[in-house]
């Protein structure tokens, strides 16, 4: 009951920080002058992924490299089958396939990376700077070809900003939001790993277990509340913008991060279940998003489903 608390708490702090760093450096970047281009496509595209980044590299030090990586690999899985399962249940995603083109080829693209990288069956060094390089490489490409206005999503990543509301309006509490959004995350961060960890060892399930399924959704959390109030609004770009950004953030970003500062062995479930799996939904998405085609309350129910099954032989087959 002890390590349930914790990691309830953990989720609330790391969510309270999320969202708290979000409004106070979408207030700084409103301030700076900083262009709603840039203020949607990095401060929210990416800050939503703020929980994951703290969580693996908390993890990464603590030499708890199961959930370092499960909390990026499930995250990404969990961001298409249960958000947008759940965002196309609320209200049917029309979307326009070339606004997203782009970043539905990135995230596939970095999935394919992600499985070439953990061949040796571990994360060295040299594989983060690829990570690294490759997200300095997308952030370039997609700045100057929406700043220029040859890619469609430029409008996208302004919409991204404009959902985000009640933003701090002085100085002082914009500095407070992004102070207390840290300190939330970092204490969260703790929090969380501590009760995981706790859960773990409770119930004889591995840390990559864990790592994949409740820290990934518990991570999660910010991508869920963006998408969902994109959803209400009938936004469906914006729904989908804001989860195949941070899945780009989360394989590129959070793992080269992590990976830098401590390689990271990859379990052994991950390379024979759960890679393959954020692949496949990589590609499911892909694909709808070159149809062109209507995500449905049906389709999203299926998209549930399917996470509903992963879950299932995530703490059966592939528990131990």
């Amino acid at each position: 009951m002890l390590n349930l608390l914790l990691v309830i708490a953990g989720i609330l702090l790391l969510t309270a920080g999320g969202e708290a760093l979000i409004r106070g450096s979408l207030a700084a970047a409103h301030r700076l002058g900083i262009s709603p281009l840039l203020s949607g496509l990095l401060i929210v595209g990416f800050g939503t992924s703020a929980p994951e980044l703290v969580v693996s590299i908390e993890a990464a030090l603590s030499e708890r490299p199961d959930i370092a990586i499960g909390n990026v690999v499930g995250s990404n899985i969990g961001n298409i089958l249960l958000i947008l399962g759940l965002c196309a249940v609320i209200s049917p995603l029309a979307v326009r396939p070339l606004v997203l083109r782009r970043d539905g080829v990135t995230v596939v693209a970095a999935s394919i990376l992600f499985l070439i990288l953990v061949g040796g069956d571990a994360l060295a060094r040299s594989d983060a700077a690829i990570f690294l390089l490759a997200l300095a490489a997308y952030l370039t490409w997609a700045y100057w070809t929406e700043r220029s206005g040859q890619a469609p999503s430029a409008g996208l990543h302004i919409a991204e900003g404009e959902a985000v509301t009640a933003l701090p309006k002085t100085t002082l509490w914009i500095v407070t939001a992004v102070v207390l959004g840290l300190g939330c995350l970092i204490v969260g961060s703790q929090v969380l790993l501590t009760g995981a960890v706790g859960i773990a060892e409770s119930f004889n399930l591995s840390e990559a277990v864990i790592g994949l399924t409740l820290v990934a959704v518990g991570t999660s959390l910010p991508e869920l509340s963006i998408s969902v109030i994109a959803a209400f609004r009938r936004q469906a770009d914006v729904a989908i913008g804001n989860i195949l950004g941070s899945n780009i953030f989360n394989l590129l970003g959070i793992l080269g991060i992590s990976a830098l500062l401590q390689p990271l062995p990859v379990h052994a479930r991950i390379l024979q279940f759960d890679q393959w799996v954020m692949l496949a939904t990589s590609l499911i998405l892909l694909v709808f998003l070159y149809t062109g085609s209507r995500l449905s309350r049906i389709e999203g129910s299926l998209l549930l489903l399917g996470y509903c099954a992963y879950l299932a032989l995530s703490f059966t087959i592939y528990g131990t």
